[in-house]
């Protein structure tokens, strides 16, 4: 049984430590908390995240309608919804638009991936859904491609979204995220980063299976994946605009790691195979 009053309780407080942390100016921001199979606890619009009370909070009907609440739901609560219908398991969703993070929804950019350990842990392969104007179901769309393999998205020329099965770790994910592209915008100012191996990144991936966090390159769909080279959203890249422009894209996998693809492939293996190759070799001339 949820305790109602609690959950609006950290609402608030998610709310102050988005505020105070820079991640939402003004009354930007939504954050919602799913309390039963059909009510949503979600946050005021118009109202600065970081002086909420639990007086302030609403509460919506899995179709959007408030049906609780002095104050008119946040105007975006359909994206929240959206991510509640598609994962079963996601309790709560923290939306804002933290400044570095944000800078590369701006400017399109892929996130690096095989850099920092802990974000390839805590969070993998980074999407950025496709530009949508905020607030209508054709916003809360654009993150249907993506909800079902990742726990962060970001939002081309908006923002971020995090999601999990409480409002504080929902919020991590965000903070991780935004603290990672902060470091990868210095480190880039003192040279071109430099990449984990990929033998180092499967001994992360296998770390993080044993600890219990889900990660798309650890399944049989992309058992063969060139897991340093964003291939689990690198579909989605050309109908967003997103690009590899400010980094170089990781060194390709090494001959053992290509060797141990089966000595047979099937038409359309093959064809993966060439068109992963094209991509890398595209990426490659693009970076200089």
């Amino acid at each position: 049984m949820i305790n109602v009053h609690r959950a609006k309780q950290e609402i608030c407080e998610i709310g102050r430590r988005v505020y105070n942390r820079g991640f939402a100016a003004a009354n930007d921001g939504n954050i919602s908390v799913r309390i039963s199979e059909n009510e949503v606890l979600c946050t005021p619009t118009q109202q600065c995240k970081g002086f909420l009370t639990p007086e302030d909070i609403a509460t919506v009907d899995m179709a959007g309608n408030q049906i609780a609440g002095r104050k008119k739901r946040s105007s975006e609560a359909l994206l929240h919804l959206e991510i509640y219908k598609q994962r079963s398991d996601v309790k709560s969703v923290v939306h804002c638009h933290p400044p570095h993070a944000t800078a590369f929804a701006i400017a399109r950019e892929a996130i690096p991936q095989c850099v920092l350990p802990e974000v390839e842990v805590f969070l993998g392969d980074i999407p950025i859904a496709k530009y949508e104007t905020p607030g209508g179901q054709a916003f809360a769309d654009t993150i249907r491609p993506f909800v079902e393999k990742t726990n962060v998205i970001i939002l081309a020329n908006h923002g971020t979204v995090s999601f999990g099965e409480t409002v504080e770790k929902a919020y991590w994910w965000t903070e991780i995220l935004d603290s990672y592209c902060r470091m990868l915008m210095l480190a880039r100012s003192l040279g071109p980063i430099h990449y984990v191996d990929e033998s180092k990144e499967r001994e992360l991936l296998s770390l993080k299976k044993q600890w219990g966090f889900q990660d798309p390159r650890n399944t049989e769909e992309y058992k063969n994946c060139d897991v340093c080279a964003n291939d689990i959203f690198r579909h989605s890249w050309k109908e967003a605009s997103v690009e590899r422009r400010a980094f170089n894209p990781p060194p390709p996998m090494t001959v053992p790691e290509v060797s141990a693809a089966p000595a047979i492939l099937g038409d359309a293996e093959r064809e993966a195979l060439i068109q992963a190759i094209t991509d890398r070799v595209v990426a490659a001339l693009k970076g200089n």
